[in-house]
């Protein structure tokens, strides 16, 4: 326990002052009940009950100092809060119109209902991939931000699943809407080598997951798997959610017919490696009940919070208690 007023402790220092006051107090009160015996006159007392009312006052006046140094301690508090990155796949193939009117409109849409329903508490970032991939919108609670991130992406080219989320742990590690400072693209500096991180144990999860969307198979460097165990040791869990059927379906792209099929055992694959969980959308209604199924764990983080209130209340029912057993037993305040 912290205390923000720590030198108004010195104030403790009037309780063992009153206990020597009020042994003072209890050895004149024995003088003169042994005078008064000498005289032929019986004092009669209380016996132990006599102590009960000025020890709870002592203890009350005790809490009620320690409250006037405005303790902290830490506690868990009951709410959710973490950090969720969205990333889609923005390769050509998302321009196929299985799902009106496209598989990218669809997922927009999807997504909107899901970055709606989340709490303050929960900051979204959002990272686009195709043959590479880069954050369009670093982590925030600001829902009109998030929205107007994934409305401006648009189909490019490629799949790459590795990059993807890469860009993503990237994107949690760099930013939050406090700190977040964007990334140097160019530099004429030698980089200096950095210490590798230590892997978080099994189990252990941080307060922040992926949303993985994609239609088709990587077809790009570096190797989805490889990261995805990269992902598991960081503690990052990776939902993954594929679009259209494992047959596939073919496109027109730039003039170019290009077939793309759902590589569904990888994408299970990478959110089992994680601990996290696949889903597979061949409609925009099927898009609508995964973002609504998907209820991800965030570490609840322990807070310094002040108790001043609970220190103050407890010394005053502690008064409280003292006067109702003087009144009682003796028919005086202590």
């Amino acid at each position: 326990m912290e205390f923000e007023w720590p030198a108004l402790l010195l104030l403790l220092l009037l309780a063992p002052v009153l206990v020597l006051v009020y042994l003072r107090a209890q050895r004149r009160r024995q003088q003169m009940a042994a005078r008064f015996a000498s005289l032929g006159v019986a004092a009669t007392g209380a016996g132990w009950r006599r102590h009960i009312p000025p020890g709870l006052f002592l203890l009350g006046l005790v809490c009620l100092l320690l409250a006037s140094a405005r303790p902290h301690t830490t506690v868990s508090l009951p709410r959710r809060e973490g950090t969720v990155i969205l990333a889609f796949d923005v390769s050509g193939s998302m321009s196929a119109e299985d799902m009106q009117p496209n598989r990218m409109e669809a997922a927009k849409a999807a997504v909107q209902d899901f970055v709606e329903r989340q709490p303050e508490s929960i900051l979204v970032g959002v990272v686009a991939f195709s043959d590479s991939g880069f954050s369009v919108q670093h982590p925030t609670n600001d829902k009109a931000e998030i929205l107007a991130a994934i409305n401006r992406m648009k189909p490019q080219r490629g799949t790459a699943l590795g990059s993807g989320i890469l860009a993503s742990l990237n994107t949690i590690t760099s930013g939050n809407a406090a700190n977040w400072v964007a990334p140097k693209v160019f530099s004429n500096l030698t980089p200096e080598p950095t210490a590798t991180p230590t892997p978080m144990p099994p189990g252990i999860y941080q307060p922040a997951v992926i949303i993985l969307l994609t239609d088709g198979d990587n077809n790009q460097d570096p190797d989805p798997q490889e990261v995805a165990q990269f992902s598991a040791e960081r503690g990052v869990r990776i939902y993954t959610i594929g679009i259209g059927s494992e047959a596939g379906a073919t496109v027109t792209v730039n003039g170019f017919t290009v077939h793309t099929e759902l590589n569904a055992d990888l994408l299970r694959a990478i959110a089992e490696t994680t601990d996290g969980e696949y889903f597979q959308a061949q409609t925009e209604e099927d898009l609508h009940k995964i973002y609504e199924t998907i209820t991800p764990q965030f570490v609840v983080k322990p807070e310094s919070t002040e108790v001043t209130a609970l220190f103050a209340a407890g010394g005053l029912l502690i008064f409280l208690l003292a006067g109702i057993f003087s009144l009682v037993w003796f028919s005086r305040l202590p």
